[in-house]
């Protein structure tokens, strides 16, 4: 698109400016209208770094200094490449033969000032070639800018200088340059936690993304002072597949950096959830039956920089040979006829090993396993792994050799998570499993699945695996402690990987599972029993989840029907470790000192029913008065009498007895005797710890009952910043009840680590409390930036509890500040009695359950009223901001 009459302009009026902007600003809204068309993102990106030339070659044309040979204007960096985005740096070095004349002083100052009054995004710099040199050998980002260049105006003798200098081992040494790249590369990958796998990923600086590809360029330009990748086809070191898988990536991430910077207005490379949806939206992906289009894109991103990663590991590793290993001599360790050690990466000893004996795709890894002293595979065989890969197909996946080596590598004692990983990396596990290959770089839209499915699975064999180690036991006490008694560890790497093998395929993910792990273990000739326990626990890896968060596990009968769905000891062992293992690793927000203690707390319950037997009815009533008994005696060795010990029990319900120990109840009903008739509330702080690394702050509250007692109590521990993770209120028809509540604070963490903090939670309580009519303010803080891109009405479905004669009423919607607080109010408008909540947030989602009487103690019986409590919940949530 020529603009004759505006470039007349730019070159001719007295102030450029307007035209400039003009020009510009039409070929922007020219290029993004074809992007949205399936223009070509390449022809775009160097379309906007040709405008922009022509704006700037105009501009500085206007100036006395542009005759100079002296002087030249030169692109550098990604513009020096001939590429912009549209909103990109445009990087510019003023470059001058041997500095700046007087005469040209006034004129460079205004050429600056008309640039940053076109609202360019300029970075520009002014020096000599020699002023150049020297910047360049104390910065390696300058040094690799000046490896990228292109005049736009002037001679372009000077920058053929220059570049001949950035090439030459005066600045850096070929060694050094290829050093200071790779470091810098793994410290920018430390930066993004070293995975491909983020939520929100830059596609520019994560792992496998632009920046790989433009480091590989720059290492190769400074190598063989190559002008282009496409040229790396000349010197072998890329072949023909391996140049497409490059430019298809690359091309790939131009659509989304050009899409995500149009719909941000601005120079951003991060794929914030802001923008996922509209850019999916943008690039024409379309939902597929309950995969979300915004899925599907992330999917195709995650698995290009997956392919990219493992590209850019086999050219660092060619330079690491050429460039470091020059001149050394190679140490080779055989292994077998197929495989040695050479320089300690793993290589088969020819390029035809995969081709004569396929099983050896399966046996390196094993190899690799059963050698920890190897680094990786070396590029030239991880090129023949990939020439070969095609080998693997129903024959290969039947193959007796290559299942018992399979099941070899499961059995074998090491980091199989490393192991797996490598096998996904070089795309071998996705080939051998095909029901796992269809979640590598599936993304679940939601923050409490942080990440990928097939992430997600390789961080809980990393768990599982973790587990032997001496650390594990501070944070998994029990866990580490039971599977040093398993009977087969593959058995739970097995239901590790299958967990969540049928994600996305719509239906029930454990029941599919289920029969995929069950076809699994036919196919590498497990036994009956061996199968059914890992299909059993694939089908079943969310009940003890959900049952410890969902369900009131202080209640006998809970405990008894989830017993009832375990077979035995064995099943409830295996599980346990399962769900540890699957909770750490979905989000490390999620696993935090509250789920440890309810996880431990059912483990135990089931493991004591497990023994009993499950068939015998549990008696209430015996329980009851086996936990009085308890209590009494320790309140006995106090010096209490039974007088005062029933005038405290009298006034609260039977089911106190069945949430807490019976040391709390004692503790409790001591410190509300030694209270006596102090007036205001009794308000006790005590931590619980089961382990370093596994307790929580119990909050008991003793006060006259109001119906204002949940809303208020809540109100100020949100205030406080308290995370609210369980609440119980006991109470009968006497004057005082006991509430109890459960809390961590900001980083999941018992107040104990502060005590000053907890005095200060103790005293704002009783201060808030007191006054029956001083209700606290509910807070208002402003939702979370990625909070707010996940909104959905809010649910609300109720149930009955026909043996403890209670409602329970499900609360799903999105988490905000104040939510407890404004659902204790709704409850009490509508004079509901809460007797239990638990209190779950999963990400961005909060699903807690109530358990509710009426006023008179009775279950809610009325369906007007339950409609009308559903509605008021869903308006006073749904109207939060």
């Amino acid at each position: 698109m020529n603009h004759p009459k505006l470039e007349a302009r730019i070159s001719g009026d007295t102030s450029p400016v307007m035209a400039a902007r003009e020009l510009l600003k039409q070929r922007y809204n020219a290029d993004a209208e074809a992007f949205q068309q399936g223009a070509d993102v390449r022809a775009l990106v160097h379309a906007r770094a040709d405008t922009i030339d022509t704006v700037l070659k105009l501009i500085w044309n206007r100036y006395p200094f542009s005759s100079s040979p002296d002087i030249a204007l030169i692109a550098v960096g990604g513009y020096g490449r001939g590429e912009l985005h549209p909103h990109s740096d445009i990087d510019l070095l003023i470059l001058t033969r041997s500095g700046i004349e007087p005469s040209w002083q006034e004129d460079l100052g205004a050429f600056v000032t008309l640039l940053w009054d076109l609202k360019l995004d300029i970075g520009h710099s002014v020096r000599s070639i020699a002023e150049s040199k020297t910047a360049a050998r104390g910065d390696i980002s300058t040094l690799t800018n000046l490896l990228e260049t292109r005049t736009i105006a002037g001679p372009d003798e000077l920058r053929k200088e220059l570049s001949e200098q950035a090439y030459s081992d005066s600045i850096i040494t070929d060694r050094d340059y290829f050093i200071a790249k790779r470091e810098e590369q793994r410290r920018r990958h430390r930066k993004y936690s070293d995975t491909e796998y983020n939520l929100e990923p830059n596609v520019k600086g994560s792992p496998g993304a632009l920046r790989d590809i433009q480091t590989i360029g720059w290492i190769t330009k400074r190598h063989f002072g190559l002008q282009s990748i496409a040229d790396l086809t000349r010197f072998s070191i890329l072949t023909d597949e391996e140049h497409q898988v490059l430019v298809q990536g690359e091309t790939l991430l131009w659509q989304l950096r050009y899409g995500l910077q149009l719909i941000a207005d601005r120079n951003e490379n991060r794929l914030l959830f802001d923008h996922q949806r509209a850019l999916a939206q943008m690039l024409g992906y379309k939902d597929e039956g309950k995969r979300l289009d915004v899925e599907l894109m992330m999917q195709s991103y995650y698995r290009t920089v997956l392919a990219l990663a493992e590209l850019a590991d086999v050219i660092l590793q060619f330079y690491d040979e050429a460039i470091l290993g020059t001149g050394t001599e190679d140490d080779i360790q055989p292994i077998n006829n197929r495989f040695q050690i050479r320089n300690s990466y793993i290589e088969a000893v020819n390029n035809q090993v995969f081709a004569y004996s396929p099983y050896a795709i399966m046996e390196i890894f094993v190899l690799m396993a059963q050698h920890p002293e190897i680094k990786g595979i070396r590029a030239t065989t991880i090129r023949s792994l990939r020439a070969h890969r095609h080998l693997i197909d129903d024959a290969f996946r039947g193959d007796l050799a290559v299942t018992s080596l399979f099941m070899e590598l499961l059995r074998t004692p090491h980091a199989l998570d490393k192991t797996l990983s490598a096998m996904k990396k070089y795309n071998v596990l996705g080939r051998y499993l095909p029901e796992f290959g269809k979640i590598i770089g599936q993304m679940q839209h939601d923050l409490f699945h942080i990440y990928t499915v097939d992430a997600h699975t390789m961080w809980v064999i990393r768990n599982m695996v973790r587990l032997n180690g001496e650390d594990a036991r501070d944070d998994f006490p029990l866990a580490s402690r039971l599977i040093h008694g398993l009977p087969k560890r593959e058995i739970l790497y097995i239901a590790g990987l299958y967990h969540d093998i049928a994600k996305g395929r719509g239906g029930d993910h454990s029941e599919l599972g289920a029969v995929d792990a069950e076809s699994f273990c036919q196919r590498h000739h497990l036994g009956e029993r061996d199968t059914q326990l890992a299909s059993w626990l694939v089908e079943n890896h969310l009940l003890m989840s959900m049952t410890a968060q969902r369900k009131d596990i202080s209640d006998p009968d809970i405990i008894q029907s989830f017993a009832r769905a375990v077979p035995s000891q064995a099943h409830l062992d295996y599980l346990y470790i399962l769900t540890v293992c699957d909770i750490s690793a979905t989000n490390p927000k999620l696993w935090n000192t509250w789920r440890a203690s309810l996880l431990r707390q059912l483990y135990v319950e089931a493991k004591r029913a497990l023994r009993r037997g499950t068939d015998i009815p549990v008696d209430r009533q015996a329980w009851i008065r086996a936990t009085q008994s308890e209590a009494r005696e320790i309140l006995h060795a106090q010096n209490i009498s039974n007088e005062q010990i029933d005038a405290i029990w009298d006034t609260v319900d039977e089911d106190y007895f069945l949430q807490d120990s019976t040391v709390d109840i004692a503790w409790q009903t001591a410190a509300i005797i030694n209270h006596g008739d102090t007036p205001g509330p009794l308000v006790l702080i005590r931590d619980t710890l089961g382990s370093p690394t596994d307790g929580y702050s119990q909050i008991i509250i003793y006060m006259n009952d109001r119906p204002t007692l949940f809303a208020a109590t809540t109100a100020v521990l949100e205030q406080l910043n308290l995370n609210i993770v369980d609440a119980r209120i006991s109470s009968n028809e006497g004057p005082y009840t006991i509430s109890s509540y459960v809390v961590l604070d900001e980083k999941d963490q018992p107040l104990g680590v502060d005590p000053a903090r907890k005095e200060r939670v103790r005293k704002r309580l009783i201060e808030e409390l007191d006054d029956p009519e001083d209700y606290p303010d509910i807070i208002h803080r402003r939702t979370p930036r990625q909070l707010r891109h996940f909104a959905f009405p809010t649910e609300v479905v109720f149930s009955n509890d026909t043996i403890n004669e209670r409602t329970v009423i499900e609360v799903v919607t999105p988490d905000r500040p104040g939510l407890l607080a404004r659902i204790g109010q709704v409850l009490l408008n509508h004079r509901i009695r809460l007797s239990n909540a638990k209190i779950a947030t999963l990400g961005e989602r909060v699903e807690d359950v109530f358990f509710v009487t009426d006023e008179h103690g009775q279950p809610i019986s009325d369906p007007s009223v339950c409609r009308a409590l559903q509605q008021d919940l869903c308006k006073m949530l749904d109207d939060i901001q």
